[in-house]
C-alpha cells in the first residue's frame, strides 16, 4: 500500500472499489468519523545559519589542512579553531574593526597560539627525554591516529584476552571440523 498516496482511508477504499479487498468491518465508521490529519510540511528544512559560518567556511578556505589536524572532537567541550577564528572575528567587527582587518588579526592570533603550541610541546618533548619519561601526548593529533589510539586496547584484547582466545579457538576448530568433513575426513 506504500505506492499509493493519502492516508490509510483513501487507500482502504482504492482498494476495496478495486475488488483487491473485502470492505472491512471499521471502513463504515471511518468514513463518517474520518482520522485528524495534521498539516505537512513542505520537505524542504530551512539550515540553521549561524552568524559566523560564513567565517568558519574563510578559516577552512585559508587553511585546508585543519580540516584533518584540528579535527571536531564531538563529545569534546572545547569548540574546534575554525569556530573560535569565527567568534574572534565577529568580537572584533563589534569593536569597530573593519572585516579584513578583524580577519587578518584573528588569523595572526590563531598562527600565533598555533605555534606556540607547538613551541611548548617540543620543549616538552626535550624535557621529557632529559628526564629518561616517555613522550607527552601530542597536542596536534590527526584525527585517524586518536581513533587508532582509541582501538588500540581492543586490538591488544585481541590477543591476550583469555575469553576471546576461547572463542578464537572454538572457531578455529569449527573450522578445521568443517575442513574435515568436507574432506571426508573422520
Amino acid at each position: 500500500m506504500s505506492f499509493m498516496r493519502g492516508n490509510l482511508l483513501e487507500k482502504s477504499r482504492k482498494l476495496v472499489k478495486g475488488l483487491a479487498m473485502a470492505e472491512p468491518v471499521w471502513l463504515k465508521e471511518m468514513e463518517r468519523e474520518p482520522p485528524v490529519t495534521f498539516p505537512r510540511s513542505e520537505n524542504k528544512l530551512k539550515p540553521i545559519i549561524l552568524p559566523e559560518d560564513d567565517y568558519v567556511n574563510k578559516f577552512f578556505k585559508k587553511h585546508t589542512d585543519s580540516k584533518l589536524v584540528d579535527a571536531i572532537n564531538v563529545s569534546g567541550f572545547d569548540p574546534p579553531p575554525a569556530r573560535i577564528f569565527a567568534w574572534r572575528v565577529l568580537e572584533l567587527k563589534e569593536q569597530g574593526l573593519a572585516e579584513e582587518d578583524a580577519m587578518a588579526v584573528a588569523d595572526m592570533e590563531y598562527r600565533a597560539d598555533k605555534k606556540a603550541k607547538r613551541k611548548a610541546y617540543r620543549r616538552l618533548k626535550e624535557i621529557a627525554k632529559l628526564q629518561g619519561k616517555k613522550r607527552p601526548p601530542n597536542p596536534f593529533p590527526s584525527a585517524v591516529k586518536e581513533i587508532q589510539a582509541e582501538e588500540k586496547k581492543y586490538i591488544h584484547d585481541r590477543f591476550f584476552d583469555p575469553q576471546t582466545l576461547r572463542v578464537l579457538n572454538k572457531l578455529k576448530q569449527d573450522r578445521l571440523q568443517g575442513m574435515a568433513d568436507r574432506r571426508g575426513f573422520i
